[in-house]
């Protein structure tokens, strides 16, 4: 069988058989929750009945209750004290309970005398402080209620006389209908309290009336079963259902349980009139009886409907297919077949048929289009560099589609100003370019501009303007301008600045405008940076330049020599004088590179003179190229300082206080050695070959203490020397230390010591002694 026409019978079956299913699960699911929800209706119902037909019974038998308690013959009793030997009385009052037993399903009834000490039931009079229960008794008296009921074991006193055993078979289980009387609360203890006994077995009639569905059963308000009709262990069904009912706080609920493995249903109410929760257990089993059959029903439908929709799918597959074979046999014809792949049917190698006829004709147009932008934006470059001629490119104008009316031509040209305190580095300048030009590329109108293109460091575009007022194209331009540095700083977060040219009308002056652009671009040394600059906008004047340049001159030299001093703060301070004295002179805005450009070559003079390889000193950035990409004033100063200026001093830096320390130790040697003699800084500097002022500021650098005043102070220490262990005259001390004038020693040893030589002799003279 034909792949594509098996793919068409399957998706035509799995279309008919979603819905069926869909709407077979979707019926069942719904009458299953229907007769779920049904049920647990009419059990809910079910077990309000149960409720009403108890709380029936109870109500009914308060009643009767508060009749009797207000009766004459109960009053009197209360009031007047009776003995065993008033028949009349206890036969009225056992009347009385026995008038009570017309409602069927009490078993006994008692009225109790507290203070007289008796006891009356249906037919038999006591005294109470013989009763078997009667600590059980007394503790109902403390009872916040009146009336109330609760859970007892109660005597059968009609079977027992008076100091008679009491029996096991002759204690009952019931539930208790207890009231005082008199029945106004007071917080005594009441004179009398009526007993009404009903059996357990009558509640459990009660409960098993209606049983056809799950069971039933009474929960008093701490949530225990006190009738004990369950047959299974529902503790915990009973917990869950007390905390649901408290936590939720509604009298009527329900809550799906597990029991013994078994999930069930469980309705819940909560009584009003004695805080008691009527309960009823439905197994899920019992209620999904039914649904089932449903299911049955449901399934065999859904089978019928599936075979028809099978045929169906069958028949309309087939005449579907009929088209695709013919076309099929026909794409035989028009090409030949590739082998056909692992699962792929009839429509694949129709397509792939019709792919090979066509894939070449496409490649050629995909070839043909890559390289026409590629072509026209050769072209321009072309333009821009003076290698074609104006009618020639005005014949590729027509082929390209440029403008070819225009008013007025104008270039703008665009460049990146810093890199520092962005997110780009310096390597993603070239990226950044190219996501310039095509930001340019749609925002200026095709039909008013040629193709915009990279120069270096730079994109330019050719704008084609209709406008003829001078001012009114300016501002155009302007315009333009500041619509593209907006959208590039949105976009790429970069700075960038704009020169615009004057404006021309041949398309052989776009070579002069492009170096006006870059004329105008180069004033952002001066100006700052962020600026859109229009060429006319300079002043060309040049002047006479001739102090200027010798200023610049004496500075430059000046520079030198702080750098082989390794004055760092001097070549910084200098450095910056010579910034300002370029950036000031407007003459020379356009010789900015040739002056950076001989600056650089006499710091790399004075490193080759030095005898130290370039790249040792300097390293990989201080390199002409580097310099050339840089054009915000921030960082060429940087540059200066950071690359070319700090390395220099730092390495002389090093070197010198090597050759600082020899040279002091040398002019030490000297002073010690030639202290008698006619010594002077002088005289150091033509035996150690430096000059005087050099050797000055070493000695006083690595000494603290200038040359002068060391010599003084040393001779000062030979003389004490003297002056301790001989007897020599002050003035042939003096010769000893060179001083051929005395006065000229007794100054300086005065001066050195804060003594004069004869004082100084005698203290030592003294401490000897």
């Amino acid at each position: 069988m034909p792949k594509f026409l098996l793919r068409l019978i399957v998706f035509g079956i799995v279309l008919g058989a979603i819905p069926v299913l869909f709407i077979g699960a979707t019926s069942y699911y719904m009458a299953s929750g229907d007769i779920k929800d049904n049920a647990n209706e009419s059990n809910a119902q079910i077990l309000q009945q149960t409720q009403i037909r108890v709380e029936q019974v109870l109500k009914t038998l308060e009643l009767s209750a508060i009749q009797y308690m207000n009766s004459t013959i109960v009053i009197n009793s209360a009031i007047q004290p009776l003995d065993p030997y008033d028949f009349t009385r206890i036969r009225d009052l056992s009347k009385g309970l026995y008038s009570l037993q017309t409602f069927a399903r009490v078993t006994d009834a008692s009225l109790i005398n507290l203070y007289d000490d008796w006891i009356v039931n249906f037919s038999l009079f006591r005294s109470f402080s013989t009763h078997p229960y009667r600590q059980q008794i007394m503790e109902y008296t403390k009872h916040r209620n009146n009336m109330f009921w609760v859970y007892r074991k109660y005597v059968n006193l009609s079977s027992e006389s008076e100091g008679d055993a009491v029996s096991d078979t002759n204690v009952v289980n019931s539930i208790s209908l207890v009231c005082k009387i008199p029945a106004i609360p007071s917080p005594n203890t009441p004179r009398e309290l009526l007993i009404i006994d009903i059996a357990m077995k009558e509640f459990k009639e009660l409960l098993t009336q209606n049983n056809r569905l799950g069971e039933k059963y009474i929960l008093d308000r701490d949530g225990n079963d006190f009738l004990s009709v369950t047959k299974g262990n529902y503790s915990e069904i009973n917990t869950d259902i007390v905390n649901k009912a408290k936590e939720a706080n509604e009298e009527v609920g329900f809550v799906n349980e597990i029991l013994n493995g078994t999930p069930v249903l469980v309705n819940y109410r909560v009584s009003n009139y004695n805080g008691w929760i009527y309960v009823s257990v439905v197994s899920l089993e019992e209620i999904t009886t039914k649904s089932r059959k449903i299911g049955g029903i449901t399934l065999a439908l859904c089978v019928v409907i599936f075979v028809i929709v099978f045929l169906f799918a069958w028949l309309g597959s087939r005449r579907m297919y009929t088209p695709i074979r013919r076309l099929f046999e026909y794409s035989k014809e028009v090409g030949a077949s590739e082998q056909p792949e692992s699962g792929s049917d009839e429509l694949w190698i129709i397509e792939e048929r019709f792919r090979t006829l066509s894939s070449t004709g496409k490649q050629l147009q995909q070839q043909i289009i890559g390289q026409y932008d590629h072509l026209k934006e050769f072209f321009v470059l072309k333009l821009f560099s003076g290698l074609i001629s104006e009618s020639d490119f005005l014949y590729r104008t027509k082929i390209f589609d440029f403008p070819t009316e225009w008013n007025k031509l104008v270039v703008l040209t665009i460049q990146i100003d810093t890199m520092q305190f962005t997110k780009y580095r310096e390597h993603d300048r070239e990226l950044l370019l190219f996501a310039i030009n095509n930001i340019v590329c749609e925002l200026l109108p095709q039909a008013n501009r040629f193709s915009p293109i990279l120069i270096d460091q730079s994109q330019v575009s050719l704008l084609a303007c209709e406008e003829n007022d001078h001012l009114l194209l300016k501002q155009q331009l302007h315009d333009t301008a500041q619509m593209l540095k907006e959208s590039i700083q949105q976009y790429l977060q970069v700075k960038i600045s704009i020169g615009i040219s004057r404006p021309f009308d041949q398309l052989r002056e776009a070579v002069r405008a492009y170096s006006e652009c870059l004329e105008a671009l180069r004033r952002r040394i001066s100006l700052g940076q962020e600026l859109i600059v229009h060429f006319e906008d300079i002043d060309s004047t040049q002047g006479n330049k001739s102090a200027v340049y010798s200023q610049l001159k004496i500075l430059e030299d000046q520079l030198v020599g702080a750098l082989k001093l390794a004055d760092q703060e001097r070549v910084h301070l200098v450095f910056r004088e010579y910034m300002e004295a370029v950036i000031q002179k407007e003459a020379y805005s356009h010789e900015f590179s040739p002056l950076m450009l001989q600056l650089i070559s006499r710091v790399y003079q004075l490193i080759q003179e030095l005898g130290i390889p370039i790249r040792k000193v300097l390293g990989e950035q201080a390199t002409i190229d580097y310099f050339q990409k840089l054009n915000a004033l921030d960082e060429i100063m940087q540059w200066f300082c950071e690359c070319l200026f700090d390395p220099v001093t730092s390495y002389l830096t090093k070197q010198a206080e090597t050759q600082y320390v020899n040279i002091a130790n040398q002019m030490m040697r000297l002073v010690h050695e030639l202290y008698n003699q006619n010594i002077s800084l002088e005289s150091c500097a033509e035996s150690l070959n430096f000059h005087p002022a050099y050797l000055s500021r070493v000695f006083k650098k690595e000494l603290g203490i200038n040359f002068i005043d060391y010599l003084a102070e040393y001779r000062m220490n030979v003389a004490k020397h003297w002056l301790q262990h001989s007897t020599l005259k002050i003035s042939e001390v003096a010769e000893k230390v060179n001083y051929t004038n005395s006065t000229a020693f007794i100054r300086t040893f005065r001066k050195v010591t804060s003594m004069t030589p004869g004082q100084y002799r005698e203290l030592h003279t003294h401490i000897k002694n």
